[in-house]
């Protein structure tokens, strides 16, 4: 005859307990490890989108200091084969102070350059809007009166729109306030912009000719 054997129902009831625990602790694991991915996923989105802001900063920055570099350019009237240079207005000793405007000129030759403002006032370039562009904008676009190209637009990883700058006449203070001509040192100011318009960087300098 064979034998059954009889499981007492103690000893059943603890096996069904044992598997009732290891199923929550298997849940508990795998609720675990998705809070862990799910955490690994967004510390990797947030360093890609620090990196990707980095460089739009950097690219911006870079973009300001090319503007610098040609507000120097337009100030000494380089390059010489440029055909709408305006030197003659930022000549050392004898600077043509009448063209630096209220407010920042918007035409002709007068584009950008910006009258000091005198006593308490903010000065020209803390006013001035950088991201005006067309023939009424306060600001000097790169190259405009030197004749030098700018990369920019949604090709690759370059800025949106080329860099503006304005330049502001300061009184030489190396030069005797007795003199009938005072001589200016120039406050130039330029704005970068990154792969979007929204990234912007400004760098100043005072130049003396």
């Amino acid at each position: 005859m064979n034998s059954i054997s009889h499981v007492p129902m103690e000893q059943r009831g603890f096996r069904q307990r044992q598997r009732g625990f290891s199923l929550i602790v298997v849940l508990l694991i795998l609720v675990i490890v998705s809070i862990l991915g799910v955490g690994g996923v967004q510390l990797a989105m947030m360093g890609e989108r620090g990196t990707r802001n980095d460089r739009d900063m950097q690219v911006a920055w870079q973009a300001a200091e090319a503007a610098l570099m040609d507000a120097e350019f337009d100030i000494e009237g380089l390059p010489a084969t440029s055909s709408s240079k305006r030197n003659s207005i930022f000549a050392s000793g004898n600077t043509d102070i009448a063209k630096f405007l209220a407010n920042c000129g918007t035409s002709a030759q007068s584009v950008g350059l910006c009258a000091l403002n005198a006593g308490d006032a903010k000065p020209a370039w803390l006013t001035v809007d950088f991201t005006a562009t067309g023939n009424a904008a306060p600001t000097a676009e790169f190259g405009a009166f030197t004749g030098r190209p700018f990369a920019s637009g949604s090709q690759g990883v370059q800025p949106a729109r080329p860099p503006r700058y304005v330049i502001e006449p300061i009184p030489d203070p190396l030069t005797s306030r007795t003199k009938a001509q005072n001589r200016y040192v120039y406050r130039v100011t330029a704005m970068g912009f990154g792969p979007s318009q929204e990234t912007q960087a400004v760098v100043q300098i005072i130049y003396r000719n």
